[in-house]
């Protein structure tokens, strides 16, 4: 029987999102909740296995009750599992979509398996067959794939893209096509990544420009379909569809961007999650700055 964590009960303050980073596994999937705590998150993001291998480990009974009982003895959540970096359930090469797929079942259970109640998912590059083509192949992909996971709990959530290359979900219209055609209803959602949407072409610099795509982002899939905000600063500018993460601050987004966003009371019970480098001491540093910025 898979144990699955409580609900996160966002205990920070009646006005901020709960923070955190994507942190390490090495040397067991408890270190990542270890290594939340010693830099002050709320809440972390991690892989489940090496995310450049198509398939990891059976987890053990072990390391899952490890897992567990670093959550009770940090209070430091594990919101999200992300999956692993070679899938591609677009893609036009037999052998590499067969892999990507049985990856990616893989990783519903081994999601399910640890408790975590979100997976987060690129949706894929369509590599010169069309976005339209794309898309429908990573809809019906997901939708089969959670079928013969046979898995109960999970929540898919959709990373938004910058769009590079041949890389789909960088519109929120594309997002909403591959929520309602997966057919998954409930068990799939969306996580925004701050720095993908910015490149992509949705500007939160000023306020009204936050309005603007929040407005957005509500008229085209809701906001209750956010569950999750991948909070990145980006190096590259506005609509150059690259995607290069930078940390707070430091990039073309700034500051204002942040602080008007972290201060919404709409994202108040919203996730917040840093995938930035520099390693813990950044991560420690960035997460004191955007507490920083909270009224």
């Amino acid at each position: 029987m898979i144990e699955m964590l409580p609900q996160l009960n966002n205990q920070t303050s009646d006005h901020r999102p709960p923070l955190g980073a994507h942190t390490s596994i090495a040397g067991g999937v408890a270190n990542a909740i270890h290594s939340g705590s010693k830099i002050g998150c709320d809440v972390i993001q991690l892989f489940s296995k090496n995310q450049m291998q198509w398939l990891g480990k059976e987890l053990s009974e072990q390391e899952i009750e490890d897992f567990h009982a670093a959550v009770e003895q940090t209070g430091v959540y594990p919101m999200t599992v992300h999956d692993a970096y070679l899938i591609n359930l677009a893609s036009t090469q037999p052998a590499v979509y067969r892999k990507s797929f049985h990856a990616f079942i893989d990783e519903l259970k081994r999601c399910e398996s640890l408790g975590v109640p979100y997976l987060v998912m690129h949706p894929g590059a369509h590599l010169g067959a069309g976005e339209e083509e794309g898309l429908k192949k990573i809809a019906c992909s997901i939708r089969k794939a959670y079928e013969e996971a046979r898995v109960s709990h999970t929540v898919v959530l959709l990373e938004t893209t910058a769009g590079q290359g041949t890389n789909v979900g960088y519109r929120f219209e594309q997002i909403k096509y591959l929520l309602d055609e997966s057919e998954l209803g409930n068990k799939i959602a969306v996580c925004v990544d701050t720095c993908h949407i910015f490149t992509a072409g949705y500007d939160f610099r000023t306020r009204a420009q936050w309005l603007r795509t929040k407005k957005e982002f509500n008229r085209v899939i809701g906001l209750e379909k956010l569950k999750i905000i991948h909070v990145n600063d980006s190096k590259k500018d506005f609509k150059s569809r690259v995607d290069r993460h930078e940390r707070i601050g430091k990039g073309k987004i700034g500051l204002r961007g942040f602080r008007i966003m972290i201060n919404d009371p709409d994202l108040k019970n919203i996730p917040m999650i840093l995938e930035i480098s520099g390693g813990d001491e950044a991560y420690r540093e960035d997460i004191l700055l955007l507490r920083s910025l909270q009224k």
